[in-house]
């Protein structure tokens, strides 16, 4: 078993200015009106990822999938911020990072795709993507975007970007391995142990703060040149605690909840809906993670097997694993490697044919794995590799946006490796949930299941609210989805959803059957597969 990284969870932090000790005495907390509840265009409410309030008293909230919501200090009503494909929109609508300079820019980041700033109250904005960046430095780090004086911080999987003239030149502060990445900037600085940040901070007296994968450093400029020290340092928790206009706020997946009053996500004529099946043994979990517990071994939230993100990305076909470049990558198990080279758009690609096969009620199928986007290559076809053997360096090669592993699992009727690596198909056709094949870090469960709408039919595309997950703190969870017309249940479950490394504990779980919220209750245990079917 891996352990999930640990999480330090906080009910507020001074030094990211998401929570202020609350005023003293009763009496200021009720002159203090309430602010207005977010618009919810969902129905299941709006999933608050960071809220700051700026100089002037306005309120920037920051979510997942549905933008920024604004309220100005005279205003009782928000203003929604979308990515809408102008030039002069945000760049994209999960958005965990919001910071001001000190002529009343209004700085933002995104889960995968850049960042960007507005000098008018955010009415138009100037953003940092692709098209600037590259493959890499999209993932910014949550509430991962610091000010000091001119000078703007930007906290990122790939390192920090740092500017003093509010974007028109940048200095990219790295590590030292592999090739400097600079992205938008002119220069680049090995100065951090690790380039994949988990958070930063300015302290109260100035001091920045990195914390990386392998350690932290603190930042210094002087004299017109940066410098670190290592220091020892843990990542921001997550601060669930918030204080806005004067009181204190939860910051919660369905919105933004006074703090001082009792509240809930879930109905409560949910909380006594049917309970699902009992947890059971999983059937195949046979294999390892391709990430060693000392780098980063857990699945990217926000883009799952059979996911789009919301509608906004191809429907996936396996896992991301996001890590720095050069990470080894490891055999998930025994087999024979069956490809090693270029795949689709290039990416440098393994394919590893296993020695255990499913029996199963369609016949035999053949089992492989297959490791994408790697920055280098260590095996070769033919060769036998063992569960840990490091086959691949962690890369963007091939269509890619961040240093990351893009493994998959397939099934197949057909032992042949030209229908599991294919460089012109973007969809292979046996392609499974990888996370119902490898292990459950420790403490967690997995849950998979049905949707089927009144017709018996199953529902494609359907969000399963109600799961809380922690970790990894970058890419948020938020819901699951039903796989589509190019995802594949496993071959021994048939689940339209899965959803892994959820912690041990009750949930009550939702989904939306033909305008209709249905809920059921979920018992998650270490190490087993809670099994739930949605019917209308």
């Amino acid at each position: 078993m891996i352990p999930i990284r640990s999480a330090v969870r906080a009910g507020c932090s001074l030094a990211l200015g998401l929570c202020l000790a609350p005023p003293a005495g009763a009496q200021a907390v009720r002159r203090a009106a309430a602010l207005p509840a977010l618009p919810d265009s969902s129905g299941w409410g709006v999933h608050v990822l960071t809220a700051r309030q700026d100089r002037q008293g306005g309120v920037w909230v920051g979510t997942y999938g549905q933008g920024i919501f604004y309220l100005p200090p005279d205003s009782a009503g928000w203003r929604p911020i979308r990515s809408d494909t102008t030039g002069t929109s945000i760049s994209w609508d999960f958005v965990h990072a919001i910071a001001f300079g000190p002529s009343g820019e209004v700085w933002y980041g995104t889960v995968g795709n850049g960042w960007g700033v507005s000098t008018d109250g955010g009415h138009t904005w100037r953003n940092w993507t692709f098209d600037q960046l590259g493959p890499e430095w999209q993932y910014v780090t949550p509430d991962g975007i610091v000010t000091a004086g001119d000078t703007t911080l930007v906290a990122t999987a790939d390192g920090v970007q740092v500017t003093t003239d509010g974007g028109a030149h940048w200095t990219a502060i790295v590590d030292t391995a592999g090739p400097p990445a600079r992205g938008p900037a002119d220069t680049a600085l090995a100065l951090l142990p690790n380039e994949y940040v988990l958070g930063i901070v300015r302290e109260r007296r100035g001091r920045i703060v990195v914390h990386t994968l392998h350690g932290g450093v603190a930042l210094s400029a002087a004299g017109g040149t940066w410098k670190s020290e290592r220091v020892d340092a843990r990542p921001p928790g997550e601060a669930d605690l918030v204080f806005l206009r004067r009181r204190s706020y939860v910051r919660s997946r369905c919105g933004l909840h006074l703090a001082q009053t009792a509240w809930s996500c879930t109905p409560r004529a949910a909380r006594t809906a049917p309970r699902a099946s009992a947890p059971a043994d999983p059937r195949t979990t046979w294999f390892r993670r391709p990430i060693d517990e000392r780098s980063n071994p857990l699945i990217d939230q926000t883009y799952r097997y059979g996911s789009t993100m919301g509608g906004n990305f191809q429907q996936h076909q396996g896992v991301e694993f996001n890590n720095p470049d050069g990470t080894p990558v490891l055999a998930i198990g025994g087999g024979t490697v069956a490809w090693a080279g270029p795949a689709e758009r290039g990416a440098l690609t393994v394919a590893i044919r296993h020695d255990s096969v499913i029996a199963s009620d369609s016949g035999t199928r053949y089992v492989y794995s297959v490791y994408y986007h790697n920055s280098a290559l260590r095996t070769e076809v033919g060769r036998r590799v063992s569960a840990g053997d490091t086959i691949a360096l962690v890369g963007h090669t091939g269509r890619a946006t961040n240093d990351h592993l893009h493994l998959e699992v397939h099934a197949s009727p057909v032992d042949s490796v030209g229908v599991i690596v294919d460089s012109l198909q973007r969809f292979p056709p046996y392609t499974t949930n990888p996370e119902l094949w490898i292990d459950m870090p420790a403490g967690t469960g997995l849950v998979a299941g049905q949707v089927w709408d009144s017709a018996g039919a199953a529902v494609p595309g359907a969000r399963i609210h109600g799961l809380r997950k922690a970790e990894p703190r970058e890419t948020p969870y938020s819901f699951a989805e039903t796989y589509r017309d190019r995802g594949h249940p496993h071959p021994l479950y048939g689940e339209h959803f899965a959803v892994g490394s959820v912690p041990a504990g009750d949930y009550v779980v939702g989904v939306s059957i033909d305008g209709r919220k249905v809920w059921r209750r979920v018992r998650v245990a270490e190490g087993k597969v809670s099994w739930v079917v949605f019917r209308n």
